[in-house]
């Protein structure tokens, strides 16, 4: 497979963004009209606390910026909460006139860059404009099966089923005298979008020793075959674009080398890093959403999948 870059689409330092100082990471995108993709994206204050806001494109004029929110659609929680620090947008499922936007709650550590994060659910009632978190609690968090974290899940339904693969944290390790993170990608399942059961099931997990942090899965089904795209860090370098297929949505077989997005070139704002895919479709063709060098400092890009 191949993705033919369209390039950064929205950086949002060229925007006056209060809220956004830097990045536009973790981007979903969301169809809301006959022409207009709207694709929410965390931005970070000069805390780096990360709130979510969104920017209006036109697919029709090459993912042309139409709007970009001055105000951010869902923000921190209070002192203590799942969401204190920061929160990033995961996915977004449409059931009727309700959206529900999963996002991650994201907490520091003590001793940085230990973090926690948890699953919530925010809902909007008109077109996606404005939110409102269904519970000041998460609606995933640790568990026996993801001790130290979960996070970044992609949620869809299918037979009146919703699944859910996620991220889960195995462990954190002091390596050379830094901390280390061990993340990989597992499944969960749940009758309603709210109430989900876990049973460990791994979808993605480590090639070996030298692999790390497996995050953000984006799902589509062919036919019948479900394709993943995910990114991994593997031995010293950044993260890359990883590719999966599965029959029954349980049992995948990692094909990285077909993933086909590639780093760009030096100068590029993805010539380091590519990570945190996000799929969409329009006019059947299929598009990535992803980020770029620092986890998404200068934005994101799109690419068509050719």
């Amino acid at each position: 497979m191949n993705w033919t870059k369209k390039g950064l689409i929205f950086n949002p330092k060229e925007y006056d963004l209060n809220w956004c100082l830097s990045h536009a990471q973790l981007p979903v995108a969301d169809l809301i009209s006959s022409k207009i993709i709207r694709v929410y994206f965390a931005g970070r204050n000069e805390k780096s606390y990360s709130s979510i806001g969104y920017v209006d494109l036109d697919f029709s004029e090459e993912f042309r910026v139409v709007k970009v929110s001055k105000t951010p659609v869902l923000c921190p929680g209070p002192i203590g909460f799942f969401d204190q620090h920061g929160v990033f947008p995961s996915s977004i499922v449409t059931v009727g006139d309700k959206k529900y936007m999963y996002y991650i709650g994201w907490n520091q550590g003590a001793t940085p860059p230990l973090f926690y994060a948890s699953i919530g659910i925010a809902i909007s009632e008109d077109n996606g404009n404005t939110y409102r978190k269904f519970s000041d609690a998460p609606i995933l968090s640790r568990s026996k099966f993801d001790p130290c974290l979960v996070t970044s899940p992609h949620v869809f339904i299918e037979n009146n089923v919703w699944h859910m693969t996620y991220v889960s944290g195995e462990r954190w390790e002091m390596v050379n005298g830094v901390l280390k993170s061990y993340y990989n990608i597992k499944y969960a399942h749940s009758p309603d979008g709210i109430n989900w059961t876990r049973e460990g099931t791994i979808c993605i997990d480590f090639k070996d020793e030298k692999e790390s942090n497996i995050a953000r899965s984006a799902v589509v089904k062919t036919g019948e075959i479900y394709r993943m795209w995910y990114c991994y860090v593997y031995d010293d370098q950044k993260y890359r674009m990883g590719y999966a297929e599965s029959l029954d949505f349980k049992n995948w077989k990692r094909k990285d080398d077909e993933a086909g997005l590639k780093l760009g070139k030096v100068g590029d704002f993805d010539s380091e890093m590519t990570c945190y895919p996000n799929l969409f479709s329009v006019n059947n063709s299929l598009f990535m959403l992803y980020n770029g060098n620092q986890y998404g400092k200068e934005g994101f890009g799109i690419a068509a999948l050719t």
